[in-house]
């Protein structure tokens, strides 16, 4: 099966530091122990990209030529499976953004769950799992802590 992954998946993956890292690289490690696929977009790896350079929002940014060497590794990675948008999943995007009243800020979700809609990806994972509820055509993965860490 392939599994469709946000960019928020990815930068958890990526940032060391991050509040969910572990819990992301677990996950992924069963879903590829599983046998299982991830499904990337190219639009997931600009916002990556976007979001770890972003000093505003990582306590250590990084650098754009590290973040796109992160970004070329997962792009290349013999488990990922690239997934284009292609004029279904245009279709979707606009159709979706009218029908839900989709805002601004959730550009990129819609046009990323559009682009996994219409290739018949079904599994994605994600921590913002409202952003993709709303469509209804998904099977949510998410990979927030459940308890808090435990200190000793």
């Amino acid at each position: 099966m392939i599994h469709g992954i946000d960019t928020d998946f990815l930068v958890a993956l990526e940032i060391r530091d991050h509040e969910f890292h572990g819990a992301a690289d677990a996950l992924l490690e069963g879903v590829l122990d599983e046998g299982h696929d991830l499904a990337v977009a190219p639009q997931t790896l600009a916002e990556f990209i976007h979001i770890v350079t972003d000093g505003r929002r990582m306590k250590e940014p990084l650098s754009c030529t590290e973040a796109v060497g992160r970004a070329e590794f997962w792009w290349h990675a013999r488990e990922v499976v690239r997934v284009f948008p292609d004029e279904r999943s245009a279709d979707s995007f606009l159709t979706w953004l009218r029908e839900h009243r989709i805002g601004r800020k959730r550009l990129l979700d819609t046009l990323l769950a559009a682009t996994y809609a219409a290739r018949g990806i079904r599994r994605v994972i994600t921590n913002n799992v409202d952003d993709f509820r709303v469509f209804g055509c998904f099977d949510l993965i998410s990979y927030r802590l459940t308890e808090p860490p435990d200190d000793g």
